[in-house]
Formats: C-alpha cells, structure tokens, sequence
C-alpha cells in the first residue's frame, strides 16, 4: 500500500515539475521586497539604468486649467523660497444666511438690543512654511459687477481667477499659527480652537444688521442679500507662510453677535452664517468662491544634475530611459524609479517636501500626456490609449493604488542628516517594454493635486497634494553624488 502512494507520488511530482519547467508564459511579481527574488547572480540578477532628465514647469492652459472642488482645502498667504521664488493664495467666498426670508435671533419675536461685532472664521487645517513668522491678513468686500462672472453659474473657477474687491473691511489681524491649537471664548459658553478669526469693521456691522429692518429686505430673498454683500475676501499682506482652511467645517462662518430681548433679560448670543456648498436645498442659490494662487518663479535648473520639484500649480521633469529599449528579453520581478533628495538642513525643516509624486507618459506624436500602463493600479483594468471598448483610459474613481505605484514621501538618514526619497514601482510597463510589447516612453514626473488629459475628457482627475503645498529638490539622472542620482533599478532573471 505504501509502495502505491509513493509511486503515485512521485508520478504527480514529474507531471507537476514538467508543466512548471514547459510553461513560457512571463509574469511579474508585485510589489513588495519580500515577493521580489533575492539577487544572487546566478539566477536573479540586478542592475541600474541610466536616466536623462530635463527640468519643465507648468505655463498656459496645464497651469491654468486647475480648478478646486468644494471639499477640498483652500489656501491663503504668502511665502517666499529662497529656492523657488514667492506664492501667494488669496481665498474668496460667499457666506449667506442659513434661510429666507432670514431674521436675527432664533424666533421673529426677538429684540435685538445692540449689536456687538461680525467675525470671519475659517476652519485652519495646516499650514506650509515659516510657523515662526506671524501672518497678517485682512478682509475686503467683493464688487458687485466682478466682470459678471463671479456670481454665474460656473461655480467652479480656475486658481486663475480673481473677482474685482472693493475697499477693506477689517483692520489687518496678525495670526500666530503656533497658536492655533488654543481656545478662544466665543459669546457666553462657547469655545473654539484651530480657528482663524478675524473682527470686521464696525461700519459692516452695522451695515449687515440693517438688514433686518422693515426699510431694508435684503434678507427677504438671495438675489436681494446678494445685492447687499457678494462676498468676501481674504489676503495676506505679510508672513511666509501658506494657510489651509475647510470651507464646510461649522468653523467656518461669519458669526453675528448681539445682545437680544425676548421678554424676560438681555442676553448676549450669535448666529451665523455659512459657505453654502448647495447641500441645503435650492431655497439657497449655492455660494460662490475662487482660491487665486500666483507663483513668481526663481530661474531654474536644466535638470541633467538636479530637479525642482513643486506642487501645483508647478514644475515636472521630464525622464527619460533609452538602454530600455536595449534590454533583451528577460523576466522583470521588478523595475523601480528611485527618486532622491539633495538635502539642505536650513531650507528643508522649513519649506517641506511634497507628499506625493506622481508618473505619467509623455504621449509621442501629440504633444500631450498619457497615463503609464499598467502599474497605476494592478487589479484594475484600464487602457491609457482610450481604444478599448468598455475600458476608461484611467482607473476608475481615480484608483491608484499607492500600495503598489509608490511615489509617498518616505525620509532616511543618509552620511547622518535626513533625506527624503520616494519610489514608483513601473514593473509591469517596463516588463511589455523588453517584452516588445510596447514602446519606450519619456515619462513626466511631478508632484500633482490635479491633472487632466484633455485629448480624452476634460475631467480633472484629483490626486492627493494640497494645492500649492510643498516641494523638493532632488537629484537629476547625472548628478555626479550617487546618493542623489535618479536612477531606475531592475530585478529581472534572463530567459534561457
């Protein structure tokens, strides 16, 4: 009996061994080192290739298509890189009542006593640059004509935009961002904290609480308050330092604060109004914003020994690889683009690197980019050529599995200082690349928070960097320090 099971095993362990060692189909492994075969020289060989890189920046239509949704955050202040050169985000927006016709107080009956102050607040969620130097910002009223197009339908405005302002309507408010996390009393028993908050003038006040008096109906109806006050504005006049708030946070709101009567004692209360994002209803018309940002650029680098590297609206490097298109045909385990810092302790504790990178394919023929095959998401299908029936040139929802692409910022200690560096994993494309399968691309590489491909669909495709935050200086593919050169190193094993 024994004597059977063991011929039968062997027989199954030959027919096992030979469909293995007949099989011709080449798979990659994903990623991870510990599925990646270990490098011995004998069956599992590595080696580093070679890439040119060019420096680019983002001009014309690609920097000026970049629009924000209303989820996102929105960024206020100024900075100035020594590196990079200025930004400045100015941040305007509509903030309305909670309903009309609208009155102050919580029942028609109350008695408005004496009105207080009218505060700006914007829920603070980060901020990139200098925390030691204080900000001051100040408030201004947005016309009422602003071109025609600041109270359209076109909600959603370019980082391009600015409406016309009319004068202040606040003293300039120094903010000490290292404070934030402090609470500040509002009224009688409330308390907030991680908030921004800024005390208009005395003449708006006044202004906004005759609106609820029986000569003036501005509170009857949107069009009417509208025609009141269309908006406000937030501008920075001196820090180094960008501010990034969340429009539909409850922090964010224009407080009204009063004393009222309503038959008994005087009590000191606020209400408040709110961004209105068009998710209470279409009694309200939704609020309008725009989130002007401006880069003045320092000159920069060729891009052959060392890359700027800045968010948008920013810059990108071109890459590019020919020994691909020199490989003969081998089994890649894994092909992965390291991408590393050149440090300078000074700069970088200050003006921080960005996140996320990001990798697409320059699209030979046409002048545009396309997204890289493949390694965006392994478990998705997707065609970057738009060819395919039933197939989005793009994973769907935007899907890219950081897991496996790669391109977070990660830090090491490098000769005893602290460098980032970050890795995007390309295994699958380059595997069709020596495969012959496809040709060889130049790739741009850049640190996004939105892109589109416009030959395609004019979708914005949102990736994951705050608009504007961060930046990184990182060594070009001929960077003569190896510890910052760009280089793209293979795992692979050679086909017999």
């Amino acid at each position: 009996m024994n004597q059977n099971v063991n011929r039968l095993f062997f027989a199954l362990l030959i027919i096992i061994s030979w469909a293995y060692t007949s099989c011709t189909k080449i798979d990659t492994s994903p990623i991870g080192g510990d599925v990646v075969p270990e490098v011995d020289n004998i069956n599992t060989f590595a080696d580093t290739l070679d890439i040119l890189t060019t420096q680019g920046a983002f001009e014309g239509p690609y920097r000026d298509s970049t629009k924000l949704g209303y989820t996102e955050e929105y960024v206020i202040g100024k900075v100035n890189d020594p590196l990079l050169g200025t930004t400045e985000g100015k941040l305007f927006l509509q903030f309305k009542p909670p309903f009309y016709p609208y009155f102050i107080g919580k029942i028609p009956k109350d008695t408005i006593v004496q009105a207080d102050s009218v505060v700006l607040c914007l829920s603070y969620k980060s901020f990139w640059g200098d925390s030691t130097q204080p900000l001051t910002m100040q408030v201004y009223e947005v016309s009422e004509d602003a071109h025609g197009e600041w109270d359209s339908v076109f909600t959603y405005r370019t980082i391009n935009y600015e409406p016309i302002l009319n004068g202040p309507i606040s003293d300039p408010k120094t903010i000490d961002l290292r404070q934030m996390g402090a609470f500040t009393k509002i009224g009688k028993s409330d308390s907030a904290n991680f908030q921004i908050r800024i005390k208009l003038s005395n003449t708006f006040r006044d202004a906004l609480f005759r609106c609820d008096t029986n000569t003036n109906k501005f509170f009857k109806a949107d069009s009417l308050f509208r025609l009141f006050n269309n908006g406000l504005a937030v501008l920075t006049q001196t820090g180094n330092a960008l501010v990034y708030v969340n429009l539909l946070e409850s922090k964010t709101r224009l407080e009204l604060h009063y004393k009222k009567k309503n038959g008994g004692a005087v009590d000191t209360v606020y209400s408040s109004f709110y961004f209105n994002s068009g998710l209470l209803g279409e009694t309200i018309r939704r609020s309008s914003v725009a989130n002007k940002v401006t880069r003045n650029r320092l000159p920069l680098p060729g891009g052959s020994q060392e890359l700027y590297l800045q968010t948008t609206p920013g810059t990108f490097a071109t890459l590019d690889i020919p020994e691909l298109s020199t490989l003969s045909n081998r089994v890649i385990h894994r092909a992965e683009l390291q991408i590393q810092q050149i440090p300078d302790p000074l700069l970088d504790p200050v003006y921080s690197e960005s996140p996320y990178l990001y990798l697409d394919l320059v699209d030979s023929g046409t002048n545009k980019w396309k997204p890289l095959y493949y390694d965006l998401n392994p478990v998705v299908s997707y065609d970057p050529d738009f060819k395919t029936a039933g197939l989005p040139y793009f994973p769907l929802n935007g899907e890219v599995d950081l897991n496996y692409f790669g391109g977070f910022l990660r830090k090491r200690i490098t000769n005893g200082a602290s460098q980032a560096y970050y890795t995007i994993n390309i295994t699958r494309y380059v595997q069709k690349v020596v495969n012959r399968q496809l040709q060889r691309y130049k790739m741009r590489l850049f640190p996004a928070h939105s892109f589109t491909y416009p030959q395609y669909s004019p979708t914005v495709i949102p990736y994951r960097n705050p608009i504007a935050f961060g930046r990184v200086h990182i060594g070009g593919g001929s960077n003569p320090n190896p510890n910052y050169r760009m280089r793209l190193r293979i795992v692979y094993s050679t086909i017999k």
